[in-house]
């Protein structure tokens, strides 16, 4: 799938008026952000993007925006992420992200190596690593665990690296369920199971541990899907969403008889723990 990078570049610039655009936009389908000093840049699938998502009056008389769109396509991916974003990550002191190509990066309890094309996931993110640090708090000896939105399979690793028994990652997108496939390769987890769709592909199996890094209107919709395949003492970990949706996530998942245990945040992304 082609990206479109949106540089936008906000007037006046503050942390809170990026904090309105990105909860805002998010909502339409953009799925990443990186932050520079002087302008943000936005990542939405190419298909979803249109000149009027972007329109000024959404946040007069707040600020006013400038903005340039770049095709980013999926071929180029690898090279665009290795000159300018990906680089190695420790999460909690305990597990690296990596990608082949880097050469200089601390040792860590746990190496993932990343080799990231079009899947977001390389765990710079705040949603991914808001659940890695809750992974690494928790026993996964023998544990099944469905992971939703997969991405680049950097969840189910780190979960197969900490003893779960049986994986199944599914995301809707191409590059990411590939990207799944070859880095669970890569890292020696041979109980991953990689599948292209959607909460469709779901059935009578029961999992212990169930990811769902996803949009919040995905996350909504798909809550029922996402109990019928929880058991007594289940864990459900929601990410994807920001700490205003917090209450609507709770509810849907409160529908379904879901139980919530936790969050927590960073830069206005949350993760939610609920329990069956």
């Amino acid at each position: 799938m082609d990206y479109q990078k949106v540089t936008v570049k906000l007037n006046p610039d503050t942390q809170d008026f990026r904090d309105v655009f990105m909860a805002s936009v998010g909502e339409l389908g953009f799925d990443s952000f990186v932050e520079e000093d002087d302008h943000l840049e936005a990542f939405i699938p190419a298909p979803l993007w249109n000149e009027s998502l972007l329109v000024n009056e959404m946040f007069q008389p707040m600020f006013s925006l400038e903005y340039e769109v770049e095709l980013i396509p999926e071929q180029n991916w690898n090279e665009v992420w290795e000159k300018n974003y990906f680089q190695p990550l420790l999460i909690s002191n305990q597990c690296l992200i990596r990608a082949p190509f880097h050469k200089d990066y601390p040792i860590a309890k746990y190496e993932i190596v990343i080799e990231p094309k079009m899947a977001f996931g390389t765990g710079n993110h705040e949603t991914t690593s808001l659940v890695m640090e809750q992974i690494l708090e928790m026993d996964f000896e023998g544990k099944t665990v469905l992971d939703m939105g997969c991405g680049t399979g950097v969840l189910s690793i780190l979960a197969s690296m900490k003893g779960a028994e049986k994986i199944k990652a599914i995301d809707i997108d191409k590059w990411a369920y590939e990207s799944t496939v070859e880095n669970a390769e890569i890292n020696k987890c041979p109980n991953i199971e990689g599948l292209l769709g959607d909460a469709s592909l779901l059935g009578k199996e029961q999992y212990d541990i169930v990811f769902a890094n996803i949009h919040k209107n995905v996350l909504i919709n798909d809550m029922s899907k996402y109990a019928s395949v929880m058991h007594s003492g289940s864990k459900l970990f929601l990410s994807g969403f920001y700490t205003q949706d917090l209450e609507d996530i709770k509810n849907a998942a409160l529908k379904e008889e879901l139980q919530f245990n936790s969050h927590a945040s960073k830069n206005n992304w949350v993760v939610a723990i609920f329990e069956r």
